[in-house]
């Protein structure tokens, strides 16, 4: 059992949850992802993992409760139990001196962008993050960004906080503007594809998360299976990063719909206790 510390919602349907676990805190790296189970009978759901304290032995995840068992995760409290938490699990993210680094978050992608960003700066690297959100309610951990950069873009669709239009927009202004050496990206995927559109005509190394398309986080399943370039592979054992430019994007953009109808079947026979 791992002793939950807190559970706090941070915007609608977005929780911040920091559970107990100083071994895994020991060894997390920005980029790694854990497998966490609400209950013993629950479901195996990898989540990356958005920060961590060696110090104080403590993991903190950020979940979007969207689907069956990520509803029962984000219903437990401080001082209940998750059944289990296993990782750290993935390649962690290549940190180096790149330059000039643009990070682009995308609604909850900004949990996993926050670690990176953070250990990318302290390698001193320029910062540049882009946080974008459908409407200004669903931003959250905005001064945790803008602490470890060194320049931090707000943009909303409907232009209710920061800038109003797309992530795309200051990620193209930034790239004309000056030489980057690596672009982040992490959200939707379809924004990261269109951020490695963005990014293509200028010949920067681009990386993208695919966490979103994992399912049991172990390679049995198979579900997360990624067209990169003229191979296939895993995200959660050969990733969850890839070069963004060599994601096929609208094949993984399929896989997504997969389950749609098992997820909502679920949800209609779901009845919180």
């Amino acid at each position: 059992m791992i002793p939950i510390i807190s559970n706090t919602e941070i915007a609608p349907n977005i929780f911040e949850m920091t559970v107990e676990h100083s071994r895994l805190a020991s060894k997390a790296e920005p980029g790694h992802f854990v497998i966490a189970m609400a209950q013993e009978q629950g479901e195996r759901i990898p989540l990356t993992i958005a920060d961590f304290d060696r110090n104080r032995g403590t993991i903190t995840l950020v979940i979007t409760a969207i689907g069956t068992s990520t509803k029962k995760l984000v219903r437990l409290q401080a001082g209940q139990s998750l059944y289990a938490l296993i990782g750290p699990l993935g390649h962690p993210s290549e940190l180096g001196n790149f330059g000039t680094v643009i990070m682009v978050a995308g609604g909850v992608g900004t949990a996993p962008v926050y670690p990176i960003a953070r250990a990318l700066h302290d390698c001193g690297n320029t910062v540049i993050s882009i946080q974008g959100a459908r409407t200004a309610n669903l931003l959250f951990w905005k001064d945790k960004l803008a602490a470890v950069s060194s320049e931090h873009i707000i943009m909303t669709d409907d232009g209710s906080e920061g800038r109003k239009g797309l992530v795309t927009e200051p990620l193209r202004e930034k790239l004309e503007m000056s030489a980057a050496g690596l672009v982040f990206m992490i959200g939707p995927a379809v924004m990261m594809k269109f951020c490695a559109e963005t990014v293509r005509p200028f010949g920067v190394r681009a990386v993208a998360s695919l966490n979103s398309i994992m399912i049991d986080g172990t390679g049995m399943c198979g579900g997360c299976r990624v067209k990169i370039g003229s191979e296939t592979k895993f995200t959660c054992v050969d990733g969850p990063e890839f070069d963004a430019l060599a994601v096929d994007w609208d094949v993984l953009l399929s896989r997504q719909k997969m389950y749609c109808e098992e997820e909502k079947c679920s949800l209609a026979q779901y009845k919180p206790v």
